[in-house]
């Protein structure tokens, strides 16, 4: 029973909470609106600015704060110009007029120079004419100028021009259509800058025990900005703040001291929240106040305490939008990833959207039908073939009729029979032949006209199967860039994970051989393509990169983890950056031999190794059909497309299609190129060869040699054709032989090449791939007697399992720590 009023007490408790947040809200929407977007804010300002005169008789900042209010939102310059006449008159008569000439003397040059294209930098100049023109008239009413007048006119005319390209910089800031997302550090001067110009207008302004007002906001403004930014931004608000309000009234030029020192101290202790900074103005106040008499020091002691208390009531809200904009803060930093992440996730569907494109292409392009001719497909094609003839025949012939009406059967049969023939490329039959000479009287002409549209109706099925062909490939190609748009969208969406439990390991385990970092970020820890970024100190560095951390994260990751980049401080207990990264399971050694056709200098065989994504890397003779420069062309344009087809992530497959479908439509030219492909996965060593009119390779795993052959045409000679992929599990200390024909084939007195070539190879002492590849090569050249009658290349790897120089360190067993 009880309980029924605590939970109607609990949803009243959590919509009187929604209430009071609802009202919160609509009245900061109302005050948004009347300040800035009616422009009470400006008002109030001009106000203020009007009233703010410093050096006893110097008042820059009301023409420059028309300028720019003039110049950023023309509409409130008239309204604004009130507010800064009503604060003129609420300081003095002259200093009205003065303000009041000014202005005028502004707005006519404004207005004159209205449609110039250069108006930011006029507007500048034009402060600077109307401020001394009006002190030049005002000043000459009385007596004729000094030189002392003359240089406090010039002054500012100076500091007008100043602040007016301060306030342009300023002014926008307080747009409520701001869109930009961060402050620079000059626009945080330029707004500092402003606030104390603002401040300026409350001298005079006095409370309870001669307290100032503008010393009362002055503090409260370093208090705000020490707990948002820091000691640095803190101490900068103080220095910036004191030292106009200085200016304004020179007998508080310890003002600025106190003001600085208290941003600094707060700034140090914002750690301890708003009490923190609190005290740290408090204990500012009292440090500078020692230096004054207690007359001094109780309006201090009462303007810092009147300053912290309106601190302490500023709402936490106020603090979180204040430092959005100010670099450095944790606010910041989250408004910029939540920029980034909008970026990121905005290209990932764009990205997307272009992986679905192609993907839909694909399938509409995508068919399983092959040029096959049913009975009723076949019976259309000699219906075609026959009527083509017979317009070129027949319909001239006398014996139409006979043939074609009271004979149609007896016709239409002999000229399909030998139309079956000529098809075939067979001579017509005997016996049709005789018949149908018998039957038509225009035999041979009909047979002459047959043979020639043969070629015309053999032309017009092999363009069909080409269609339907090239439909295929263009299918695959299509669907393997969706694919590899599609993991590019997934890698783009990929978040920075989570790593709190192997972090806590690997600092345990870095302090527990002395090593202290200062700065740990794991980016990724999936197998294979682990990513660290360690910062620390040394005294004085002997390779603890290598030799020790790279062992410790090794056993905590379980993976052998090797040192990617570093950068050591040459002095003394200098901040060292290292990278570390996952090591392959196994490494390439690879060794190739070549020698061109009669000795010469360019061999028509080209060869690469490419070092792909993914802990992948490629092998790859290709072999230009012939001999000489243009074999070599061949040759190494098919690589140039291998290398860059397989460099973006398109599957190997689809790369030797797309290769072969470029080749055989670049050219009308009868120009093949062979290509033997191995791509070798260094986590496991497994291997994959792609054959495509190329000779056997070998692998030699100690005594035993193993052949690996596949059958595909070369590339270029047909434009469609299914690529044999070969897969062997290599292991470590396997050696892998490729080689072009011109040394598979180059032992012409031999009658079993395979048993040669593996008796050669088992025979060879040395484990060194270039040492074989050499060797080869020689033992070919010699079997022909030194000549050399065809291009000859040879590439040769060898696998072996990693074994970096430093292995493991374990350190502590307590792996769920």
């Amino acid at each position: 029973m009880s309980s029924v009023p605590k939970m109607e007490t609990k949803g009243f408790g959590v919509q009187k909470n929604k209430q009071v947040e609802k009202i919160r809200n609509r009245f900061s929407i109302k005050m948004s609106s009347i300040l800035l977007e009616k422009g009470w804010l400006f008002f109030i300002v001009g106000f203020l600015l009007g009233r703010a005169v410093i050096l006893s008789n110097v008042s820059p900042f009301a023409v420059a704060f028309i300028a720019t209010i003039w110049f950023v939102d023309r509409k409130k310059t008239f309204h604004t110009m009130i507010a800064v006449l009503i604060g003129a008159l609420s300081f003095s008569v002259i200093h009205s007029v003065f303000i009041a000439l000014s202005m005028i003397v502004f707005i006519f040059l404004a207005a004159l120079f209205k449609n110039r294209k250069s108006q930011q930098i006029l507007v500048p100049l034009f402060v600077f004419l109307s401020t001394a023109l009006s002190r030049i008239f005002l000043y000459s009413i009385n007596s004729q100028l000094t030189s002392y007048e003359w240089m406090l006119l010039a002054v500012e005319g100076v500091l007008g021009t100043v602040l007016v390209l301060i306030f342009m910089q300023s002014i926008p800031l307080l747009s409520p259509k701001r869109y930009k997302p961060t402050l620079k550090n000059e626009e945080i001067v330029c707004m500092i800058i402003l606030i104390a110009s603002i401040l300026t207008g409350m001298i005079g302004w006095e409370i309870y025990y001669g307290a100032s007002l503008e010393q009362i906001f002055s503090r409260y403004f370093v208090l705000i900005f020490a707990f948002v930014g820091g000691a640095a931004i803190g101490s900068t608000v103080g220095v910036v703040a004191g030292l106009i309000l200085s200016l304004a009234n020179v007998a508080n030029l310890y003002q600025m001291s106190l003001l600085a020192f208290s941003g600094l101290l707060g700034g140090l202790l914002k750690e301890g929240r708003k009490i923190g900074v609190g005290i740290g103005l408090l204990v500012g106040t009292f440090l500078i106040g020692i230096y004054g008499n207690t007359v001094d020091l109780i309006p201090s002691v009462i303007e810092s305490g009147i300053a912290i208390v309106l601190f302490l009531i500023t709402p936490a809200s106020w603090f979180n939008k204040i430092a959005r904009y100010i670099p450095g803060t944790e606010e910041y930093t989250n408004e910029q990833e939540r920029y980034l992440q909008k970026v990121r996730n905005v290209t990932a569907k764009r990205v997307e959207q272009f992986s679905g494109v192609f993907d839909a292409l694909a399938k509409s392009f995508e068919t399983t039908d092959v040029y096959t001719i049913d009975d009723d497909e076949k019976k259309k094609e000699t219906d075609y073939f026959l009527s083509q003839v017979t317009e070129r025949t027949c319909q001239t012939c006398f014996m139409k009729d006979r043939c074609w009406q009271k004979e149609f059967d007896t016709t239409y049969t002999l000229m399909e029979d030998i139309k079956e023939d000529i098809a075939d490329g067979l001579s017509p039959n005997h016996k049709v032949m005789r018949e149908f000479e018998n039957h038509c009287v225009k035999s041979k002409k009909v047979i002459g006209i047959m043979k020639e549209e043969i070629t015309f109706f053999e032309a017009n099925r092999k363009l069909k199967q080409q269609v339907l062909e090239s439909k295929r490939l263009v299918a695959d190609q299509l669907q393997g860039v969706s694919e590899v748009m599609g993991d590019f969208a997934k890698e783009i969406l990929k978040e920075r994970q989570n790593h709190e439990i192997q972090e806590r390991q690997i600092i345990h385990g870095l302090e527990h051989i002395g090593i202290e970092p200062e700065k740990l970020d794991i980016f990724s820890l999936e197998k294979g393509s682990v990513d660290i970024e360690l910062t620390a100190s040394f005294y004085n560095y002997h390779g603890e990169g290598a030799k020790l951390i790279a062992p410790i994260l090794s056993d905590i990751l379980d993976e052998m983890i090797v040192v990617k980049q570093e950068e050591i401080s040459p002095f003394p207990n200098g901040t060292s950056y290292f990278a570390f990264g996952s090591a392959r399971e196994f490494v390439v050694s690879t060794g190739a031999a070549n020698a061109a056709k009669g000795g010469g200098v360019v061999s028509g065989d080209s060869f690469t190794t490419i070092e792909l994504g993914a802990g992948k890397y490629a092998m790859a003779i290709s072999d230009g059909m012939g001999n000489g420069k243009r074999a070599r062309e061949e040759s190494v344009e098919t690589l140039r497309l291998l290398q860059q087809i397989l460099q973006t992530g398109i599957p190997e497959k689809v790369a030797i299609k797309s290769i072969n479908s470029i080749l055989s439509l670049r050219t009308t030219d009868e120009m093949f190129a062979t290509l033997d492909l191995a791509v070798i996965d260094l986590h496991d060593a497994f291997v994959q060869f792609l054959k495509i009119g190329s000779t056997p390779s070998f692998i030699k795993r100690g005594d035993n040699v193993i052949k690996i052959e596949a059958s595909n045409l070369p590339i270029g000679i047909i434009q469609e054709f299914d690529v044999d992929i070969v897969s062997e599990q290599l292991l470590s200390e396997d050696l892998l032989i490729m080689m072009s024909d011109g040394i598979f084939d180059g032992p012409t007195h031999v009658e079993n090449t395979d048993l040669w070539m593996k008796r050669k190879l088992r025979e060879m002492a040395t484990d060194d791939p270039q040492e074989i590849a050499d060797l080869l090569l020689e033992e070919v050249i010699r079997s022909k007697s030194g000549e050399i009658d065809d291009d000859m290349t040879v590439l040769v790897a060898k696998i072996q399992k990693n074994q970096p120089k430093w292995a493991a360190v374990p350190v502590y067993s307590d792996r769920a720590l």
